[in-house]
């Protein structure tokens, strides 16, 4: 009789524990269901603080551009080339080998800190990983602005730049990662395509820095393009202290109580935040059927794979398609074609004021458009683009140079409503919630890769000291542009309206990229039976 009292009451608690999984289950459907019945608007409405707190992820991200484009813009200040450089022909012009190292030596140390950003994001959390790299932007911030007043100021510099684009790197990975997992799925295209609006701004205001002290007779002409930078990354510093943890992030570490509480800080109702913590439960188990760990090798196993290769390849083709070329040499180009230091400043920040107007654009087409043709009509036009300009260059007229100063502004507006958006979009959204972080880690990490590469190469293409390619390096990317096209039209699936528990049942039946589209999921299934039972009053949940 004990034995059968026994059997009956493991036969009720398991009973109960089915239950309970068929009710996390049915709420996390039915939480499913309601994000895809959302309109922007109406998740705008319902969750105001956590929209504030994913735009906190892009002043992140701010921090990270500001801090890029600073060596950039102060390559075509004469006063920099000045004290950095040498004389040539009646100017003063920078080393190859230390211009490449300025821009080749942080994208080598992106490399290192993407892997390390999403190793310790994963560890100790997304806010207190923000925190830390802050204080290495402040260090490296320092070492810069120091580094004219050395005995050796092109190595000083130079490390000021490493330790800064170990940082960057690091802070983009967790800042889309936590953007990515914030983001309500009526408005995760628009804050994710939103986040390339942080690599516009930054540029915009060094633009304008330099423009207004570029032609300074003293240091400060490119110091202060340097100093502005802790006005930044201080204001970002200020506001971390009242940073919710992401609750995706505490519930993978089983912190269920601390993640309500992230919930509660994110302006989220009671009833909401069960069905928020269900759905993100239901998407961890699903990842959990497939993922053996969340460990960078798994994300190299079975529909990982694929999902790592595809959140991967539009950073990727960004470094194919020729923005590092236009972002890093606009400016010295402007001056080469024969408009005046002021002039070219003056352009340069035409330049980002038409790279923020493109992606604003790319706000309202995202959600509208969708991510796959924005990618693939994008890299077509871009290719074109790059091949006028390549032709123009080549006659070295005065008209067909200023021509070319024109495709290339052109250039920089049609990328950003392109994939200068989706690429980040496709970077926070496509990898398993729990290999989330070290996905977007290692396509930065490829991406910085290659942006080494670039940054090592381009001065010597490009400089008129060297082989003097000038615009006419833009043939090269034209070319590299057209296998791009390719790739996108083939490979690139259609995400917009995805949720992440739907796009992990999409990838383990390795549905087509050309069907990702009007392909309909047993999420969507389930989630529309649930959401009827419950208007019908068979299911009480």
């Amino acid at each position: 009789m004990e034995a059968l009292a026994q059997d009956t009451n493991k036969i009720d608690v398991e009973m109960m524990e089915d239950k309970r999984h068929l009710d996390v289950a049915a709420v996390g459907h039915l939480a499913n269901q309601e994000a895809h019945d959302e309109t922007p608007m109406q998740a705008l409405r319902r969750h105001p603080w956590t929209c504030v707190w994913v735009v906190y992820g892009i002043w992140v991200l701010l921090c990270c551009s500001f801090d890029n484009s600073a060596a950039g813009s102060v390559v075509g200040i004469p006063r920099f080339r000045q004290d950095y450089g040498y004389a040539y022909e009646g100017d003063y012009v920078l080393p190859a080998n230390w211009q490449s190292a300025y821009s080749g030596g942080p994208a080598a140390a992106s490399v290192f800190g993407t892997f390390a950003g999403g190793y310790i994001a994963d560890k100790i959390g997304r806010k207190w990983t923000v925190v830390t790299i802050y204080i290495l932007l402040f260090i490296g911030i320092t070492v810069e602005t120091v580094s004219a007043q050395t005995s050796n100021p092109n190595a000083v510099f130079f490390a000021g730049k490493f330790i800064n684009g170990f940082a960057t790197g690091s802070l983009i990975t967790t800042a889309m990662t936590y953007i990515g997992e914030l983001s309500p799925l009526a408005l995760r295209g628009i804050f994710t395509g939103a986040a390339a609006i942080a690599f516009t701004i930054g540029p915009f205001i060094q633009a304008l820095i330099t423009n207004f002290y570029g032609d300074l007779p003293s240091s400060w002409a490119y110091k202060s393009a340097f100093v502005a930078q802790y006005g930044v990354t201080g204001i970002g510093l200020l506001v971390w202290p009242f940073m919710p943890e992401s609750p995706t992030w505490l519930l993978l570490q089983g912190k269920d109580d601390k993640a309500i509480r992230a919930f509660k800080r994110l302006g989220e109702k009671e009833e909401e935040i069960q069905k928020h913590v269900a759905h993100i439960k239901l998407t961890l188990e699903e990842a959990r059927k497939e993922t053996e760990g969340a460990t960078y090798l798994e994300c190299f196993k079975k529909s990982n794979l694929r999902r790592t290769i595809v959140s991967g390849m539009p950073l990727t083709l960004q470094a194919f398609c020729g923005v590092f070329f236009i972002a890093g040499y606009a400016t010295y180009y402007f001056q080469l074609a024969g408009f005046s230091t002021e002039m070219s400043f003056r352009l340069a920040v035409c330049q980002q004021v038409l790279s923020m107007a493109g992606n604003v654009t790319a706000w309202f087409l995202i959600e509208r458009v969708g991510r796959r043709p924005l990618t693939f009509w994008g890299l077509v036009v871009l290719t074109v683009i790059l091949l006028v300009a390549g032709g123009l260059a080549c006659v070295g007229q005065v008209g067909t140079n200023k021509a070319t100063v024109g495709m290339i502004i052109l250039y920089c507006y049609v990328y950003n409503v392109t994939l200068g958006a989706t690429a980040y979009t496709s970077m926070a959204e496509i990898g398993t919630s729990r290999l989330r972080a070290k996905t977007a880690a290692i396509a930065l990490l490829v991406q910085g890769c290659f942006s080494c590469m670039w940054q090592f190469v381009l001065p010597f293409m490009f400089n008129p000291n060297e082989a003097n390619l000038q615009a006419k390096t833009s043939f090269i990317f034209g070319g590299f542009s057209v296998f791009c096209c390719i790739y996108a039209y083939y490979c690139h699936p259609e995400t917009k309206g995805r949720s992440y528990e739907e796009l992990d049942e999409m990838f383990q039946k390795g549905v087509s990229a050309r069907d990702f589209g009007s392909y309909v999921t047993e999420a969507e299934r389930k989630g529309q039976q649930v959401k009827q039972e419950v208007m019908d009053g068979t299911l009480a949940l």
